[in-house]
């Protein structure tokens, strides 16, 4: 039972390629009998093949005896098998669209092998929905990997890029270019299953930035010693994250509205020191400027160590690797990319004025 077109479209190609393989294989047996048992020259035997299997009454090339009358019997219906057979299969690919269905998974599979620096979303139910929609909120390109026929189907509907497949297998993941994406959130439902992806991501390519869903506390700490740079279990998350709601309405109010949603008035952004581009390294934030060019506001520094320092004043070094957190204005975000090297150097991201 197929469950998806896709599926079919597999399947029908296949049946459609020994249909033909089958064919070929009549009209070998039939040429290869005409001239190695009735002797005829390899033009006569293959065009008596021709017009047998083709039924087009046409005499005999040259005279047959009662046993070649008998195989040439028995060519005509492996040969009506055959066609038969063909045909069926072509006039059940044009009724249903497959060959429409051939094209469009060609070209999904060609916008795949286009992306670079993409970002690869295991699974779409609750969770991978909404990992999606702030995705597409954000403009970051991204593919999408679940097993489930209805979740791919509600994903293609929505226009995202979406692939059917296991994403344990690492075939799937080099099927949605892990080597060339930047960032694989594992959203399964099994704290297995994402185990597993985190496992095969991290092998395929070491460099990948990997955040996985964990419903426990105990995989949550094996996620982590499995490679994940960021863990999130929705129940230890979404408990805090009410007691806050409850404890600090406004800070949440205003937390929830500058790091979600794609109509918003202030966002924030983290951004790389890059060595390589960026002419701020050894000075002082008073030295660098940023808030006077920018208006930005630098909320926090990681060093390139991990220490984090929060609330930097004028006098706090910007060193090489230091990742700085900052908030403002999308107007404000833009002018400071202009200034430092991002975090993303791959894409700018371009927020919308809410």
């Amino acid at each position: 039972m197929y469950s998806t077109l896709e599926e079919k479209y597999q399947r029908l190609r296949k049946e459609l390629i020994g249909g033909g393989l089958a064919l070929l294989g009549v009209a070998l047996i039939g040429t290869l009998w005409y001239k190695l048992v009735e002797g005829w020259s390899w033009s006569d035997a293959a065009y008596m093949t021709i017009i047998t299997l083709a039924t087009v009454g046409y005499g005999e090339t040259n005279p047959l005896g009662d046993r070649g009358r008998l195989f040439t019997i028995s060519l005509i219906l492996m040969g009506l098998i055959a066609i038969g057979y063909i045909v069926n299969r072509f006039t059940e690919a044009l009724i249903q669209g497959y060959f429409q269905q051939g094209i469009r998974l060609r070209q999904r599979r060609r916008l795949i092998d286009t992306l670079t620096n993409h970002y690869i979303l295991c699974g779409f139910g609750r969770t991978g929905r909404q990992i999606a929609l702030e995705f597409k909120a954000e403009g970051i390109p991204f593919v999408t990997i679940d097993s489930q026929a209805d979740q791919i189907e509600e994903a293609r509907e929505l226009g995202y890029i979406v692939v059917q497949g296991d994403a344990t297998l690492d075939s799937t993941l080099h099927a949605v270019s892990i080597d060339k994406a930047i960032c694989l959130v594992a959203a399964l439902p099994s704290d297995a299953e994402n185990l597993y992806t985190i496992l095969s991501a991290k092998t395929l390519n070491p460099k990948i930035r990997a955040i996985a869903r964990a419903s426990s506390e105990d995989a949550l700490k094996k996620l982590q010693r499995a490679g994940a740079d960021a863990v999130v279990s929705p129940y230890i998350t979404g408990g805090k994250r009410m007691a806050s709601a409850a404890l600090r309405p406004q800070v949440m109010d205003f937390v929830d509205g500058i790091i979600t949603g794609a109509d918003r008035s202030f966002y924030m952004e983290e951004f790389l020191i890059d060595p390589s581009s960026c002419p701020l390294i050894g000075k002082t934030l008073r030295e660098a400027h940023l808030r006077s060019q920018t208006g930005a506001l630098v909320l926090a520094i990681r060093r390139a160590d991990g220490n984090l320092i929060a609330g930097p004043n004028g006098e706090t070094l910007l060193l090489s690797g230091d990742v700085l957190i900052c908030m403002g204005t999308a107007e404000q975000i833009r002018l400071l990319n202009r200034v430092l090297s991002p975090l993303r150097s791959h894409w700018v991201r371009r927020p919308k004025h809410g």
